[in-house]
């Protein structure tokens, strides 16, 4: 596995980079933020980078931070989220703001990127409300974000209990407005929104 590279920059398109490290030079896949990040040609970059190895093709992906990367990592583990649509997500919103999207159940802001339906939007809140703990660390404080409350999440788990499917629970708790974390609140206002 290849962790980390850095060279000199050689050439910038929308969404690839090449970088010479000692005369041999890797075509590295990146978000739209950390291409735009990067110095002019020829200046020295260093990323933090992820390997995919597929039957047609080695894919390297490079991140200007650690936490960029975990969040990649994470994403790529959802069911049905391939490398590009990560790096797509990742081009499109900042971690805070994928953080916020994720906490508030918004729906709407993650169908508003290029490849991500209302079914996958609904999908990545349920599974990745469930990672937070492998990739937030350390990432809260970079981004000023307040700790993550339970009460939707466990609202969430209660109205599966109850026999719903985890897409209708997260779809009802996402349209509910109330900032509320009670748990007996939030469940009740789902009901309602179920029945």
């Amino acid at each position: 596995m290849i962790a980390m590279i850095q060279g000199k920059l050689l050439d910038k398109t929308d969404q690839q980079i090449v970088i010479d490290v000692s005369g041999l030079g890797y075509e590295v896949s990146v978000p739209t933020s950390t291409r735009v990040s990067l110095g002019p040609i020829d200046s020295l970059v260093s990323l933090y980078t992820h390997l995919v190895v597929r039957e047609d093709a080695q894919i390297l992906f490079g991140f200007l931070k650690k936490q960029d990367r975990e969040l990649f990592r994470a994403l790529i583990r959802v069911n049905k989220i391939g490398p590009k649509l990560a790096v797509a997500i990742l081009s499109a919103v900042d971690a805070s703001a994928f953080i916020s999207c994720i906490r508030q159940n918004d729906v709407k802001t993650l169908n508003g990127i290029s490849g991500v339906g209302k079914v996958m939007a609904e999908r990545l809140i349920m599974e990745m409300r469930d990672k937070f703990t492998d990739w937030q660390v350390g990432l809260d404080d970079r981004v000023g974000v307040p700790a993550k409350s339970d009460g939707r999440a466990d609202a969430e788990a209660a109205i599966v209990g109850l026999g719903f499917k985890p897409q209708e629970a997260a779809r009802a708790l996402a349209q509910i407005e109330d900032d509320s974390d009670d748990v007996q609140v939030l469940v009740r206002q789902a009901l309602k929104l179920l029945a």
